[in-house]
């Protein structure tokens, strides 16, 4: 499986799919990627939800840095298989799969164009967290390789948000 974003549209909400295998059974893995004392380990906002269902608000919150907390809804959620959520304007998706000795993981991410190379660098470095619990190499090489690939496509990339540090 790569280990890169796969860019499948190029409109103006670009979509950003990435595919992992976990050697871990599905309930293990959709607790790992629903359960916000989990998540923790990996996904880049403190999640406060009561629970995941469709219809369900919650917030994003970026603990330590320089700006507030984000709304979030929760578009679908289909156990253990599939959860749609929005971050801010963007939406996230995740979709689990059962596989021989363990589950396919595939996150996906609608979201402005500008966006695209920064989200990429750090989805990456948030799914390695996931799958092998350390990142590897840093996010500013990631975002570099992004922004020479999607530049020409997308148009200017963003670098991180202001008061954020990789």
């Amino acid at each position: 499986m790569r280990s890169e974003a796969t860019l499948i549209s190029t409109g103006d909400k670009p979509v950003l799919r990435f595919e992992r295998f976990l050697p871990r059974p599905i309930e293990e893995v959709w607790r790992a990627v629903t359960d916000p004392t989990e998540m923790r380990a990996w996904f880049p906002t403190r999640i406060e939800i009561d629970r995941w269902e469709t219809g369900a608000t919650f917030t994003h919150h970026f603990d330590g840095q320089s700006y507030g907390p984000l709304p979030g809804r929760v578009i679908e959620c289909s156990e253990p298989h599939r959860l749609v959520f929005t971050w801010g304007d963007d939406m996230i998706g995740f979709e689990l799969s059962p596989t021989e000795g363990g589950t396919t993981f595939v996150l996906t991410e609608e979201l402005a164009a500008p966006r695209a190379a920064r989200n990429a660098a750090g989805w990456e470095v948030c799914l390695a967290r996931l799958a092998d619990g350390v990142v590897g190499e840093d996010w500013t090489a990631r975002f570099e390789r992004y922004r020479a690939t999607f530049e020409p496509l997308l148009g200017t990339q963003e670098g991180p948000p202001t008061g954020v540090h990789v």
